[in-house]
């Protein structure tokens, strides 16, 4: 072996070293994060009461709180965060666009308009369902959002610019439609949008999160699986197929995938933004694009985005829960504005 070959390995070793070391580091300020979580609201506990509440050696009251209260909300901001984190990972390589996320397509705005049906019309897709009469709308509108576009990519002569034009026109459609609802809306029903639209993980109870979680978890093996295929992806079509990569079938296949992963955290905390946008340009940023790495890395992105957005919503008014979604906004937009900034002076 001579000395180059030594040290490309040795360079290799290190790099790979310091993105284990990097997804080690997430893991644990998403452990941090979400004790913090778990720490925090409107009912006045102190440390050593949550962490009794967490061996249910409290009493009932501080027991309720902690696990049917605030347990759910700490873990659905890591996975829902995380499923987020992960569909805009996969969407901005297929689609090879930086500004593309789960939302790009049309899901987001589908799923609203399943919303606004059961809120406002009290039409039911799936009969019989009671409760889950929003979720389960806002649930099957954006897969059938999904489905035009996977109808649509079958097309011959369809490619990634035309699908994210066709996505833009279906995102065009529904937001209209759901205007015109919120037009004919009573102010009752109007609040009760316009509080789902800002993206809620109060909502979220166990029986959802264990959905969420199963869900999150068979996506992201899915991914992992076809990993060299997607870091093929990430170069250009033609350098995908040249290896060997079926192109049109891995796009289409991964965008119905990562319709089915949106669609479950979209019906379930309502549209959450800036997410699925940011966590990958920061994977990207830490560890490059290989999908070994840039896949987890962008769920734990998005997991630890979540988490923190999740404390702030309940501590930046106290005594007032900030609906999520406003405050990842919030988060997002300046620091989207940044990432911009350092893309123009080529640090991205």
């Amino acid at each position: 072996m001579n000395s180059t070959t030594r040290e490309a390995r040795r360079i290799y070793r290190s790099l790979t070293y310091k993105k284990v070391l990097l997804i080690v580091g997430l893991s644990i300020m998403i452990l941090v994060s979400t004790l913090v979580n778990l720490f925090v609201g409107n009912a006045d506990l102190t440390l050593g009461e949550t962490l009794k509440g967490l061996v249910m050696k409290a009493d009932a009251v501080s027991n309720f709180v902690i696990w049917d209260l605030r347990m759910p909300v700490a873990f659905s901001a890591v996975f829902i965060g995380g499923a987020l984190g992960i569909g805009g990972c996969e969407m901005q390589t297929v689609l090879r666009n930086p500004m593309a996320s789960s939302y790009t397509l049309g899901l987001s705005s589908a799923a609203s308009f399943g919303a606004a049906l059961a809120i406002v019309l009290r039409i039911s897709i799936v009969p019989g369902v009671g409760n889950l009469l929003v979720t389960l709308n806002s649930f099957v509108f954006s897969l059938t959002a999904a489905v035009l576009i996977h109808a649509f990519s079958r097309k011959k002569d369809s490619d990634r610019s035309t699908l994210i034009l066709f996505g833009i026109a279906l995102n065009f459609l529904f937001s209209a439609l759901t205007q015109i609802l919120q037009y004919v809306a009573n102010e009752s029903d109007l609040q009760s949008l316009v509080f789902w639209s800002f993206g809620s993980l109060t909502k979220v109870g166990w029986p959802k999160l264990w959905v969420i979680i199963i869900v999150t978890l068979l996506c992201l093996a899915y991914f992992g699986k076809n990993a060299w295929k997607l870091t093929a992806m990430a170069l250009s079509d033609e350098s995908a197929q040249s290896l060997g990569v079926d192109v049109q079938k891995t796009r289409r296949n991964t965008i119905l995938v990562i319709a089915f992963l949106t669609a479950t955290a979209v019906s379930f905390a309502g549209t959450i933004g800036f997410v699925g946008l940011v966590s990958p340009h920061i994977a990207r940023i830490l560890c490059g694009e290989d999908q070994r790495y840039f896949l987890v890395t962008s769920a734990l992105v998005g997991s630890l985005l979540l988490s923190v957005a999740s404390i702030l919503s309940k501590t930046l008014v106290p005594g007032t829960l900030i609906p999520v979604g406003l405050v990842t906004s919030i988060i997002g937009i300046p620091f989207f504005v940044m990432l911009i900034f350092k893309k123009k002076k080529g640090y991205v």
